[in-house]
């Protein structure tokens, strides 16, 4: 399953990011969640230097493409996990605006992920 390397995880990073900053606020919470999912994929890094690189990612880009197709090229469990982790960013506020859903959406679209799937994680996250 441990199969992103550190550009793609930085990438990936940069996604959960933005996902985060989708509602205007982004929370410790939120910036906890993401080192998660780094620390998940790359062990001894310093984890809190790659979610600095990440937002400055995000920050200097509007591109959404260039972030799934890191994701696109993977399995379907990385995508799953992938989809999971941004779910779980976007509903730790316990709100879903209009923007994160089609965010979700358009970001599912492009990997080639089942909208039913991102919707049974998106209930068992929000059940949990």
């Amino acid at each position: 399953m441990n199969n992103l390397d550190k550009e793609s995880v930085i990438g990936v990073s940069a996604l959960l990011v933005h996902a985060a900053n989708i509602d205007e606020i982004y929370s410790d919470h939120e910036k906890d969640l993401i080192l998660d999912f780094i620390k998940s994929y790359l062990t001894n890094v310093n984890a809190d230097e790659i979610l600095k690189k990440a937002e400055n990612i995000e920050k200097n880009s509007n591109q959404l493409l260039s972030y799934t197709n890191i994701i696109k090229k993977n399995s379907m469990d990385i995508k799953k996990d992938i989809i999971e982790h941004l779910w779980k960013v976007i509903i730790s506020d316990n709100s879903v605006d209009q923007y994160e859903s089609n965010l979700m959406r358009r970001i599912c679209g492009l990997i080639y992920f089942p909208d039913k799937e991102c919707a049974e994680i998106k209930l068992k996250l929000q059940n949990s």
